[in-house]
């Protein structure tokens, strides 16, 4: 791996170790056998006119690859026609699943729930948009491969000459101060936290997402500290990524309510809440 980052538990840099590969794909009639290699998770809410291109990016990703794989939306109680989309765009496309949370809860929950239901022995989750193209999940799917590594999440601090097209210059600082922010209040070594691209080795996902507890858009931090006090080793990697001026994301009110997340998941640390085992 290239010009990534491997934090540990000690929140120190750690030096790559080798590990086998993952098993080869194995298919018969086009039809996948056996256990799937890859799930894909998209949390999705009021995605009708995002996710049509979105799916279609992924489906072509998928059919370059000799992957075993699960496409999985994740539908947030959406009031639009979301779910319609998903199914419709189920034909020819058998690897898609919709999944329903039954009414809004946010973006945390919708992770949660469908990292929770990925049969994959990689799990990934992605925003709908698709701000970092599905093609730079290459990059973290070699890290999980090459080392001997629980976790690779996308970065987009460690190589900015990556950014396609770049936030609003105070969208942009402030993400960048929210970030130290992060980086203090919970004590967190990576360069960028915020990323929605992020994989896990299913049985390690399972561990982390079984202790979530938040919910909405701050959910990223408590996954990644829950993820260091079990001692799983994490690869922060430089993908490619472009701003979406339709983002859902509100700078002041989701950032405060976030920052708000940080405090609770300090406090839920600090009165034993989460199983450290």
């Amino acid at each position: 791996m290239r010009h990534g980052r491997i934090w540990g538990r000690s929140s120190s840099l750690r030096t790559q170790r080798a590990s086998p590969p993952l098993d080869p794909s194995t298919r018969k009639g086009g039809v996948c056998q056996g256990p799937l290699d890859l799930s894909i998770v998209i949390p999705a809410f009021n995605e009708e006119q995002r996710l049509p291109k979105s799916l279609q990016s992924i489906r072509s990703y998928l059919k370059s690859h000799s992957l075993r794989a699960e496409v999985l939306v994740v539908d947030d109680g959406s009031t639009d026609s979301t779910a319609r989309v998903v199914e419709g765009s189920r034909t020819g496309f058998p690897e898609l699943r919709l999944i329903s949370n039954g009414r809004n809860h946010g973006k945390g929950f919708s992770v949660r729930h469908g990292m929770l239901e990925a049969r994959g022995e990689i799990a990934l989750f992605t925003d709908a948009d698709l701000s970092a193209p599905i093609e730079e999940a290459d990059k973290l799917l070699a890290a999980l491969r090459e080392g001997a590594y629980d976790g690779a999440i996308g970065s987009r601090a460690l190589d900015r000459s990556l950014i396609e097209v770049h936030q609003p210059a105070l969208r942009e600082r402030a993400g960048v101060i929210f970030n130290r922010i992060v980086r203090q209040i919970m004590g967190l070594p990576f360069q960028d936290t915020q990323c929605g691209l992020k994989a896990f080795r299913r049985e390690k996902a399972r561990v982390i997402f079984e202790q979530q507890r938040t919910e909405g858009f701050g959910f990223d931090p408590e996954i990644l500290f829950l993820a260091l006090q079990k001692g799983l080793l994490i690869a922060e990697v430089p993908v490619r990524w472009a701003h979406n001026p339709a983002t859902k994301v509100n700078m002041f009110g989701d950032s405060l309510r976030m920052f708000l997340d940080l405090l609770v998941i300090r406090w839920n640390a600090f009165m034993g809440r989460y199983s450290m085992q």
